[in-house]
């Protein structure tokens, strides 16, 4: 039956100038969706509420208007971007069964997802040159970090976003599909979707190795030079609070930047290397990689920054 399905699907998108692409929610499991998507919602909510918080404190808090504030904004911005981008699809294939996205559909939704996921790659080199700036040149701290700087920044990463995702997603009007259009996850992802491509995806899988290489290529490796700077300006502290201290300040961001990183790279290994692992292995893991910073990114800030802890306790008991 699943034979003749693909083969319909396969002549479909032969006869179709537009194909319609097939989500995938956790094969083997579809008859638990309707009790999977109840962590699912527990979560997406966790993530609103908990992103949406740090940014209602920040811009109505006077007292947080600082760049290390500014740029938790940002942070919290992006991760309710990249929530949003995913949650219409996830629950629609788990709710309601709906599998079908058109292509138009489907490079919108890449935007937005693959846009976010850049944004928040350069919002953590932002927040990493500030804790650079903090711990190894504090007297300049307020001079070097202006909001005419922070604004520069975040117009930076924005248009770098833009230009790089805008013409791989371009690229993709020109592809014919014509396998079966199923899709490994229930959102679309690029080089998920460039696989199910028959004609030539040369000019995409070079557009998007270079849109990898600009951003997480990049930003990576400017991320651990700011740490190796700042390890370095620390141990040379001579008192051990002074350096408690100080690396006390870079606890949430090495949070952040961790629970960014290790789903990325854990995804990546088992896409390359795991092959006999279950499929609702690989689309528990890449629902976790778009889920787990929006979720954690608030709760870590929140237990761990004294500012915005008691910002959220004066606000909570003032309601």
């Amino acid at each position: 039956m699943l034979q003749l399905q693909d083969n319909m699907e396969t002549l479909s998108n032969l006869t179709s100038k537009y194909p319609i692409f097939l989500l995938t929610g956790f094969p083997g499991l579809e008859s638990f969706h309707s009790w999977i998507s109840i962590p699912f919602c527990c979560l997406y909510i966790i993530a609103f509420f908990g992103n949406g918080m740090i940014l209602f404190i920040v811009i109505t808090q006077k007292n947080l208007h600082e760049p290390m504030y500014y740029f938790l904004s940002m942070l919290s911005a992006t991760d309710l971007g990249l929530t949003i981008s995913t949650m219409s699809t996830t629950l629609s294939v788990l709710w309601f069964d709906v599998t079908n996205i058109s292509l138009d559909s489907c490079i919108i939704q890449m935007f937005f997802l693959h846009g976010f996921t850049f944004m928040e790659t350069g919002v953590l080199v932002a927040m990493s040159f500030d804790r650079y700036v903090a711990i190894c040149n504090p007297l300049r701290y307020s001079t070097i970090l202006t909001n005419y700087r922070i604004t520069q920044m975040g117009l930076l990463m924005t248009i770098r976003t833009v230009v790089i995702i805008v013409p791989l997603l371009l690229l993709l009007k020109r592809l014919s599909f014509c396998r079966t259009t199923r899709l490994s996850h229930s959102y679309c992802y690029h080089p998920d979707v460039i696989k199910l491509a028959c004609s030539d995806t040369r000019a995409n899988s070079i557009c998007g190795l270079i849109g990898l290489i600009l951003t997480t290529g990049i930003d990576t490796p400017c991320i651990v030079l700011s740490y190796i700077v700042i390890i370095h300006s620390v141990l040379n502290i001579a008192s051990p609070e002074e350096r408690h201290k100080a690396f006390s300040t870079c606890v949430s961001h090495i949070g952040a930047v961790a629970i960014f990183y290790i789903p990325m790279v854990s995804l990546s290994l088992v896409h390359r290397y795991g092959h006999s692992a279950p499929r609702v292995v690989h689309s528990m893991m890449a629902n976790t990689y778009l889920l787990l910073p929006p979720v954690l990114n608030p709760i870590i800030y929140s237990v761990k920054t004294k500012q915005i802890r008691r910002a959220i306790c004066n606000l909570l008991l003032t309601k």
